[in-house]
């Protein structure tokens, strides 16, 4: 092709270098073939004057920001339960000798110790304010509250009262009582000092209690009116640590640790808590500052106890006190027996009016 001539396919082509129409003077040229400089049929051309370019490279970049803080999330999301899973402190927790065989569904021992030490490795034990048994499995979850002077066999020293157990032979021998007693195999072990609660409660930010009337107990550092409100972690482990205000004691207090333990669930269990960072930060180390485990427990042990904790505490589960006789907290022999029966065979569905609030039969 020449400027101002033409080319083999018959187009002319002025001094400004444009195509004009085919030649004459080549008859047998195609006519039919676009001239070079125009887009092929049904096409057209892309012009780019430059701003359609960065506007793709602003998107492509803001996609990239978004992609890199999200992965940023999710590796909090994992790391921060894994780092205060690594600082809690374990003890031996699981028995020797003869034990129930396994069974259906997953039953935790969850153990409240009185003990403000800074020592979690079992060292300083204190006493057990709270014995609770969490189980799930195939039916509702369950809390089964066994109160601290329920009179039973432990292991070696007869029949005294349940929370001794932990004070002469500290997890393993608590968990060995239970087990001989209750015939439930006790898979995984958890316990919470007085300064863990308190800070487990600040974290979220306070829960709700509901007292149905005022309280003044200077034992349990506690003066709080009746009715709903607020409860900060020092108010919340007064409250399920008093005894003395209520004319059925131990039974009372038990229902208060559950509802406490409600309260907690739900508050960790809330959007807010893994949606703000400093907070999900809070309750997980918080927790792990004062709570210690079993030797056995896995940071998915864990994750399972937490569930089974909101599902037990949710609307579906249930929470109970053991069956008792009356209010001197004697297990009703028949009917706490079923109880633990309908547990070990991971029946909890079936337990119906058995689960009772103080473990007294409904009626």
């Amino acid at each position: 092709m020449t400027q101002g001539g033409d080319d083999r396919y018959g187009w002319l082509y002025g001094d400004d270098g444009q195509a004009r129409r085919p030649s004459a003077a080549r008859p047998d040229a195609p006519t039919n073939l676009p001239p070079p400089n125009l887009p092929p049929p049904g096409g057209r051309r892309r012009v780019d004057d430059g701003d359609g370019g960065a506007r793709r490279g602003r998107r492509r970049g803001r996609g990239r920001i978004v992609a890199l803080l999200v992965a940023a999330w999710l590796v909090f999301m994992v790391a921060t339960p894994l780092y205060a899973y690594s600082t809690m402190a374990t003890v031996p927790a699981t028995p020797d000798g003869e034990r129930p065989g396994d069974q259906r569904g997953t039953t935790f021992l969850l153990v409240g110790s009185d003990s403000r030490s800074d020592d979690r490795s079992g060292g300083d034990r204190g006493r057990t304010d709270t014995i609770m048994l969490l189980h799930s499995g195939a039916g509702p979850s369950i809390m089964l509250s066994l109160p601290r002077d329920s009179m039973v066999d432990v292991p070696g020293y007869g029949t005294t009262k349940i929370n001794a157990a932990y004070a002469y032979g500290g997890a393993e021998l608590l968990v060995q009582t239970i087990e001989l007693n209750t015939g439930i195999r006790v898979d995984e072990y958890v316990e919470i000092g007085f300064n863990g609660l308190v800070d487990v409660v600040d974290a979220v930010g306070g829960i709700e209690i509901c007292p149905p009337e005022a309280i003044q107990d200077p034992d349990a550092e506690l003066d709080i009116a009746g009715g709903c409100q607020e409860a900060d972690g020092e108010t919340a482990l007064g409250y399920s640590r008093s005894r003395k205000t209520f004319g059925d004691g131990d039974i009372q207090r038990v229902q208060n640790q559950r509802e406490v333990m409600s309260g907690i669930a739900s508050e960790v269990a809330s959007p807010w808590t893994f949606i703000n960072p400093v907070r999900y930060w809070g309750v997980n180390n918080g927790a792990a500052s004062s709570v210690v485990v079993g030797e056995d427990t896995s940071p998915y042990g864990l994750a399972k106890f937490a569930l089974a904790l909101r599902g037990a505490m949710g609307g579906g589960g249930l929470s109970c006190t053991v069956p008792v006789a009356d209010f001197s907290v004697r297990w009703d022999p028949e009917r706490s027996q079923r109880v633990f029966d309908l547990i070990a065979a991971d029946r909890t569905g079936s337990i119906g009016d058995l689960c009772t609030p103080d473990g007294l039969p409904r009626g």
